[in-house]
């Protein structure tokens, strides 16, 4: 062999080296041992079944849980991901030692990829510490402060003086979204008066967005927040991104937001504990972007579809509209030209029909992942006895929608919207069951175990006040009442409340 025989030779053996070492990093030659779920890596290198996943995760699992059974593992996007299905194990997986199973390290992830925060132990225990400003007493006062704003949001501070009753017309996704947008972000993050006092003389650049930019911004953001989640951005959206988070980290800088007046005690104390552990003034910030966003984006999508599922169902809206009225006329008080806005509290307000129609929504239509990273080589055993090993530094993913919330065993005609699905006839909480045996959890929108959504009282609350006024002050009707409802967005399943496909008209007018 001359020399430039063996310079070729050994360059080509350097070239495969190479190679085979990246197919080795990225998981090319991984194969399932003993006891291990079905492995499903797809064709594609690294990218496996990401661009199937990400395009819809609800149709991908679909067709893997018909091919693998209620547990498999898949290679998406570099990461080997465990599904799990079986409900009767969720509580068990959720209670499942840190060491063996960690949420920290799932939530960081997305945290960072999301708002550029890495949390911290002491960054835990203050959000763990603040947990009590969702609930109790100052839970009802945010809801005082949030009927307050919907009020005046929804009825543009006219206190129906002038009675006017002329229809007008929206869209069900803009105009509840919107609304619940500025009524959530003036609720907790308070009202720039005093803002606005420093600043009478300031030339109109200088002057804050107007909600209704500030809203258009967020919904840009959020469209993209799936694929920022699993880290699958090309350059150009990446770039969006990082333009959409400069605005905000703007508009939410602590010291723009310290200006403010009515600050809830929610992000007053939680920025004040902060600051005290040595949070610089960038990363609470930050932090003030992830409240915020986390505070928006279930709420308003689910109310659209709760109002969307009630509009399309007569029956539905009569019987929930009649308890509405009744609930609102056993409080002593009542709607009519000139009348002061209604202060009646939560406590006050028994609609265990609209609590239902809340939760079959939230059934059809809140799809999170739970997630879950393996620490450490763990056992799972399933209904059925069989036992699985998972390998440490994959991740685990539970997907209660597809596992509870679409099964027809537990929730018959699993794609009927059927109002009363979760009220017996005496007004009390049903129960259901799989396999003959009582489920625990028959629905789990916000999650479970200690990692479940602090924010879920507030949440849910949201949903209830609005839908109520909305029934209280307005008639409200299709545009157009064959339309059907609108289609799910399908990338948007296993990230909080699914997105509708496109917008839905109704018209709107003050009922007296």
């Amino acid at each position: 062999m001359n020399f430039w025989e063996t310079v070729l030779c050994a360059s080509l053996a350097s070239l495969l080296a190479i190679i085979l070492g990246g197919l080795h990093s990225m998981g090319a030659f991984r194969k399932r041992r003993p006891k291990e779920p079905p492995l499903d890596k797809g064709f594609i290198p690294w990218l496996g079944h990401g661009i199937t996943f990400k395009k819809s995760p609800l149709t991908f699992l679909e067709g893997m849980q018909k091919k693998h059974g209620d547990i498999f593992t898949c290679l998406v996007g570099g990461n080997y991901l465990h599904f799990v299905l079986d409900p009767f194990i969720y509580e068990a997986l959720l209670k499942e030692s840190e060491e063996k199973l960690d949420f920290s390290k799932s939530a960081s992830m997305i945290a960072f990829n999301l708002f550029g925060v890495q949390p911290t132990q002491d960054q835990h225990k203050v959000a763990h510490m603040n947990m009590k400003h969702l609930r109790g007493k100052t839970l009802e006062i945010l809801n005082q402060r949030l009927m307050e704003k919907l009020q005046h949001i929804m009825l543009d501070g006219k206190h129906l003086r002038d009675g006017e009753r002329s229809w007008q017309q929206d869209g069900i996704f803009h105009f509840s979204y919107r609304i619940i947008f500025q009524a959530t972000f003036l609720t907790l993050f308070g009202d720039e008066t005093g803002r606005a006092a420093l600043n009478k003389e300031a030339d109109k650049e200088s002057q804050p967005m107007s909600y209704g930019e500030m809203f258009e911004k967020f919904l840009k953001f959020d469209h993209l927040a799936p694929q920022m989640v699993i880290g699958m951005l090309d350059p150009q959206r990446k770039e969006e991104t990082d333009h959409l988070r400069n605005i905000f980290w703007d508009i939410l800088s602590v010291q723009k937001i310290s200006l403010n007046e009515n600050i809830s005690d929610w992000i007053s104390e939680q920025d004040r504990q902060l600051a005290e552990i040595g949070m610089d003034e960038t990363m609470r910030t930050k932090v003030m972007f992830l409240f915020f966003w986390v505070s928006q984006v279930n709420t308003g999508p689910a109310i659209f579809w709760i109002l969307t599922y009630l509009l399309k169902h007569p029956e539905a809206m009569e019987a929930v509209r009649d308890e509405v009225d009744r609930a609102l006329k056993g409080t002593g008080e009542e709607v009519k030209p000139g009348s002061p806005f209604i202060k009646a509290t939560l406590a006050t307000i028994k609609t265990p029909l609209l609590d239902s129609a809340i939760l079959e929504t939230l059934r059809l239509r809140a799809s999170p992942f739970m997630f879950r990273t393996v620490v450490q080589d763990t056992d799972i055993r399933m209904a059925d006895g069989r036992e699985y090993l998972v390998r440490k530094g994959d991740a685990l993913l539970l997907f209660p929608f597809l596992a509870i919330h679409m099964d027809p065993e537990i929730h018959p005609d699993p794609h009927a919207f059927k109002f009363d699905r979760f009220v017996s006839p005496n007004g009390t909480r049903k129960e259901f069951y799989k396999d003959g045996k009582t489920l625990k959890h028959s629905i789990l929108p916000f999650g479970a175990g200690h990692t479940k959504c602090p924010g879920r009282f507030l949440a849910v609350n949201e949903m209830k006040i609005f839908v109520f006024l909305m029934l209280i002050y307005f008639d409200i009707e299709l545009v157009n009442p064959e339309e059907g409802i609108p289609s799910v967005e399908g990338s948007s399943y296993g990230f909080g409340t699914v997105k509708p496909s496109h917008d839905i008209q109704f018209k709107y007018r003050l009922r007296f």
